[in-house]
Order: structure tokens, then sequence, then C-alpha cells
């Protein structure tokens, strides 16, 4: 008989359908009635509904998708309102923030305005449902740390299209709403500071992105490898400690030396998580506004070594008053 694996076959329990613990009173009533998709079951929990939207959700749905519409019938516009050219070229169009000229005045709507109502009407979507998070965790009496790791992203968020083109006295600054134009923003203020590589907080925040993937990835592996012993429920083994959890941590202790509880790897990897936007919000917000030229900088603090002679000379835009 094979050996089961629970890393390609999975176990579906089928239970009774629930409509989960009661709500607070004065909260709005879940809609519809639940229902089971065998295939959802395959990837999570097979059951669907019902569905709590409350004010908070609606509210938010409203001003997200109005945003989304905002943006998609610009990017309509800008292909002259033909739908096959819409769908060609997705990946490459975009609703671009105003041009330097405006600064941070407010534009005419063809000349970026849209840009700005876009981003209001997507900064209030968003606030919402990280209140709505909030809220939902503390009146199910859950922790909120959910709410706070997207408050990390939040913020991420917020120094692209908000904090840092403000500190820079100008909106064009800011990140265009597109897939390609998304990255070729990344690319060029890389470009036009010296690389983003040279900046330590940015090193620090790819250490993190690195990190938190090894770590889940190690914590998934651990937790199917222990399965058999029933290591999935590691709140038992937190509290009371099982096989399962003696068997995982003797592993990582016998391959890496590293010695972690149930507990102590969902903290290791909230944290490594969480501070990757952090750090790179911080990296970007120092771009341009502290530091002209990640490399010269790194030259300057002994990080990396200057060009050897003979090499081009590379001038700091900050000693010629001149922004690049």
């Amino acid at each position: 008989m094979a050996e089961y694996q629970n890393l390609f076959t999975s176990v579906q329990p089928v239970g009774p359908l629930h409509h989960g613990v009661d709500l607070p009173r004065g909260d709005d009533k879940r809609t519809g009635e639940p229902f089971l998709v065998h295939l959802f079951g395959r990837i999570g929990n097979a059951q669907i509904g019902p569905v709590y939207l409350g004010s908070l959700g609606v509210a938010s749905l409203i001003f997200g998708i109005a945003a989304f519409n905002i943006i998609g019938f610009n990017m309509l516009a800008s292909v002259d309102w033909n739908p096959i050219q819409l769908l060609r070229q997705l990946f490459w169009l975009a609703l671009e923030p105003p041009p330097p000229s405006y600064g941070l005045s407010i534009p005419p709507l063809a000349q970026g305005g849209w840009w700005l109502v876009v981003g209001f009407l997507l900064t209030i979507s968003i606030m919402l449902w990280w209140v709505r998070t909030y809220r939902r965790a503390r009146q199910l009496g859950l922790g909120t740390h959910v709410a706070w790791a997207f408050a990390a992203a939040i913020w991420l968020y917020l120094v692209c299209g908000f904090f840092r083109p403000i500190m820079m006295g100008s909106w064009s600054e800011a990140v265009p709403f597109g897939i390609f134009p998304h990255l070729d923003w990344v690319s060029a203020i890389s470009l036009r500071y010296g690389n983003l590589f040279y900046n330590p907080f940015h090193a620090l925040s790819i250490v993190f992105l690195y990190g938190s993937v090894l770590l889940f990835a190690m914590h998934g592996a651990t937790i199917l490898a222990v399965g058999r012993y029933g290591g999935e429920r590691e709140i038992e083994q937190i509290v009371d400690r099982g096989t399962a959890s003696e068997r995982a941590a003797l592993f990582w202790r016998w391959t890496m030396g590293f010695n972690a509880t149930m507990e102590s790897i969902h903290r290791w990897a909230w944290w490594f998580a969480v501070l990757c936007p952090l750090v790179g919000g911080v990296g970007i917000l120092l771009t341009g506004t502290v530091v002209d030229n990640w490399y010269l900088w790194s030259v300057k603090h002994h990080v990396v070594p200057a060009y050897p002679l003979g090499s081009p000379i590379v001038v700091d835009p900050a000693i010629l008053g001149v922004k690049p």
C-alpha cells in the first residue's frame, strides 16, 4: 500500500453547513444560504457563504468599484473607445498622474485630474476596508493581527501615491495606475536616483520578503509533514505539546539548529511579512527627498567601492543644485 502523502492528496471532510457564530447586537445579518463546492474544498474550505458585508463593506465596495471604473473608462478612451484594443493593450495602458508643471495643484481632468479622483476614491475604499477588518476581528473576539498587517501594506501604498509626492512637491512623482507602467515607474525611480539596490531599506525589504517566503514555506512544509500526527491542530499543540510539535521541533533542531514552537513560528512569519512593506516604504520615502543618489551615498558611507580610475565621472546631482 502506497504511503499517504498529504502534499499531493488532501482530505476533504464534509460536515453540516454552518452559519457562523452569532453576531453582536446592532450588526447586519449575514445573507444567503451556505452551500458546498467540492473543487473549492480541494484548495480550502468547501463552504461558500453566508455573506456578511455590513455598512462599511458596502461603502468600501462602492468607492472601490467607482475608482476601478474610472480607471477602466480612461484606459478605454485612450484607445479610442475600442474594446478589442483595450483587451489587447491592457497591460500597457495606464491612468497617469499629472505632469510636473502642475506641482501639487489640482489639474484638469484630462491632465491628471482623473488620477487624483481615483486616488481619493481608492484611498477611502481601502481605509474603510481596514476599519471593517479591525471591527470584524474585535467583534468576533479575534486578535487584530490581520488588520495591522494590512496597515503595513497601506503604508507602502500611501508612501508611493501620497506622502512622497507631497514631500517632492509634485503629484507627478506618484505611481500611475496600470500594470506595466507601474513597473516602468519602479525602473525609472531606480535609474533616476542611483539604483535602489544601494538603498539599505530596500535591501532590508528584500530580506524580509525572501525571509517571509522561506518561513512560510518551512512552516507549511512542517505542518504537512506532521499532519499524520495531528500537527494541523496547532492550538492544541501550543497549549499541550504533543508528538507532532515534538517531532517538528526536533527535526529543525537536527537540520538547522532552529528552535521554534507552534506559536513562535507564526510570530516570526508575521513580523517578516509586515516588515517587508514597512521598511520598503521608508526606503521609497527617503528616495529623492533625503538621498538624491543611492550609489554615491553608498560610496560616501563606504558601503561600495567608488568607480575605478578611468571610468566616467559620476557627479552628485545634489551639488549641482538641480533635481534629477
